[in-house]
């Protein structure tokens, strides 16, 4: 920058024969003009050299503020790009670890619920080749083969509709749908399970309609029902309460069993989480049916939750978003 200075002087003194008093004012002139230039090249670069060197620190790993310091605009919104950017990727980084992390378990977890009634069936196998097995024994043996190959149908298809609910991302088809109507094809579908456990049901009260997939919500409801099944006493009750609540319509399924006890309730609804393994392997449960309920009613936008009850039992709620009434023709 100096030479070039030094050029145009020395141009403008050839061609317009500037006075040598004139050209040595021009020299300090030329020296405070490249001095300043300096100045102001270092204070518009320094912010983004130091820019650089955030960066540089964040992509080693280390954790650096790329707040603005409001020196230069320029760098500043280029350090908000840049901190924006960074932050996503932590949190897309951190996503996909849990995700793997969870992926890991359930993969763990699978082989675990495979492991015990492929076991049974291979040890029970055995003792049917046994050649002196009394006819007694060859029933009993062949009676657990069967219904431990029940449990790893039920596995396989609960298994299958959890991962069907979880990862297909298109919009399922919607309709209004009626939790009373849904309630009794629910118990109508279960009658002969309901009547062979000796399950005294009913269904009481309304709650607003809501906006859902007809399929899968009588899915939830069905787990929910079959579930109180399994842990009532013969000629226990199961009561399906219905009612709306603060723009929300709520479908409570109540049982007078032995309740969960304890047990955190919010990790009765974890993949294979069970408050007592041993009850509800006997029971037939594969530990998947209320990690589906859950599933189905966050995919609706709507909660559900799990209380032990003061006077015995267990109650699961759902709480799913009614249908405005403005928006049901004929009401106000």
């Amino acid at each position: 920058m100096l030479l070039a200075g030094a050029i145009i002087v020395l141009t403008c003194f050839i061609a317009f024969g500037t006075p040598p008093k004139a050209f040595l004012l021009l020299i300090p002139t030329g020296l405070v003009t490249f001095v300043l230039s300096l100045i102001i090249g270092h204070f518009l670069a320094e912010p983004l050299n130091v820019l650089v060197k955030k960066t540089e620190a964040v992509r080693s790993g280390a954790d650096v503020s790329l707040a603005p310091d409001g020196r230069l605009h320029e760098a500043d919104e280029l350090s908000k790009t840049i901190d924006s950017l960074v932050k996503k990727t932590k949190s897309q980084q951190i996503d996909l670890a849990l995700k793997e992390r969870r992926q890991s378990a359930f993969v763990s977890d699978v082989a675990h619920e495979l492991r015990t009634p492929l076991t049974a069936i291979r040890g029970n196998a055995e003792m049917l080749s046994d050649p002196d097995l009394p006819p007694e024994l060859h029933d009993k043996f062949c009676s657990i083969i069967v219904g431990e190959s029940e449990r790893l149908s039920r596995l396989t298809n609960d298994l299958l509709a959890l991962q069907r609910i979880e990862n297909d991302h298109t919009p399922f088809e919607l309709s209004r749908v009626n939790l009373n109507s849904l309630a009794h094809s629910v118990l109508d579908a279960l009658e002969p399970i309901l009547r062979d456990r000796e399950a005294n049901t009913e269904i009481v009260g309304e709650a607003p309609d809501v906006l859902g997939n007809p399929d899968r919500l009588k899915q939830a409801v069905t787990n929910l029902v079959e579930n109180a099944s399994r842990f009532i006493d013969p000629g226990g009750h199961i009561v399906i309460e219905l009612f709306g609540l603060r723009g929300n319509s709520i479908l409570a399924v109540k049982d007078d069993g032995p309740g969960f006890g304890d047990a955190d309730p919010k990790l009765l609804f974890d993949r294979f989480y069970r408050a007592d393994a041993s009850r509800s392997r006997g029971t037939g449960g594969t530990g998947l049916g209320l990690a589906i309920v859950k599933s189905v009613v966050e995919a609706h936008d709507g909660t559900v939750e799990a209380i032990n009850l003061p006077e015995g039992g267990a109650c699961f709620i759902v709480a799913l978003p009614s249908i405005p009434a403005e928006a049901v023709p004929g009401k106000a």
